[in-house]
């Protein structure tokens, strides 16, 4: 038995993919028609700016077309149950969590509708198309936009707060990630040594599955609500217990 006064939860694409987002690292997954290199890092955008604003303005109009999935709203319901000791840590750029409902979110890789300046670091929202020649309002320099998406090579952002969260926690839930990008993949670690229970659901077994103290495989939007069924089952309120 344990007593949950404190919840991490950790997001990544196959959280997502039911809703018609592509993932990453799968066998069909973006990583393997793009090379990373040329489109997700300081050095990519550096060389060809405008190859990285089509790859991303091309994720932007697919974002526009979907809508969170059931797995989104279980855990918008969770969070409004669990109250303010409950944190939602995702790994996506997308901003479907927002669209069911969640509040307590840390975007560690960035925010597909956000840019930012790099000239003076001013960030703003952004829904369309993103251009070399696009001019920053705040300091009315042309050439120094980009997307606000942490890319290899950078530090993701929260990481502050996550580490505090994670080292503090009774519950952390990884859902839907592969489990092979640091520093998320040591997120369960650094829960484990916290003393928490920790529980992958996943599509698969990730390459950390053997760090979880317990597992569950299927599809996204058929686990995610059973399992926040299984806990608001049980009461699972902050300070209440949860059966291991």
């Amino acid at each position: 038995m344990i007593e949950v006064r404190r919840m991490v939860i950790l997001t990544g694409a196959g959280v997502s993919a039911e809703s018609g987002l592509g993932t990453f690292r799968d066998k069909d997954g973006l990583w393997t028609k793009y090379d990373l290199s040329e489109v997700a890092t300081p050095e990519g955008f550096a060389a060809n700016p405008h190859k990285v604003h089509e790859f991303y303005n091309a994720r932007r109009q697919n974002l526009q077309q979907t809508k969170p999935n059931a797995a989104h709203h279980a855990l918008s319901r969770l969070e409004r149950y669990c109250g303010a000791d409950f944190l939602l840590v995702t790994q996506n750029v997308d901003n479907l969590h927002e669209q069911a409902g969640s509040r307590n979110l840390i975007h560690m890789h960035g925010e597909l509708n956000k840019i930012r300046c790099q000239c003076c670091g001013h960030k703003m929202p952004w829904t369309g198309d993103l251009a070399v020649s696009t001019t920053c309002t705040a300091c009315a320099e042309t050439g120094g936009l980009r997307p606000h998406i942490v890319w290899f090579g950078e530090m993701p952002f929260g990481m502050d707060a996550i580490t505090q969260a994670l080292s503090s926690c009774d519950l952390f839930i990884s859902i839907g990630t592969s489990g092979s990008v640091y520093p998320a993949n040591s997120f369960v670690d650094t829960a484990r040594r916290a003393g928490a229970h920790t529980i992958e659901l996943n599509l698969e077994p990730s390459e950390g599955q053997s760090m979880f103290a317990e597992v569950h495989y299927g599809p996204a939007t058929k686990l995610v609500p059973e399992y926040v069924e299984r806990l608001l089952g049980s009461g699972t309120t902050l300070g209440n217990v949860l059966d291991r």
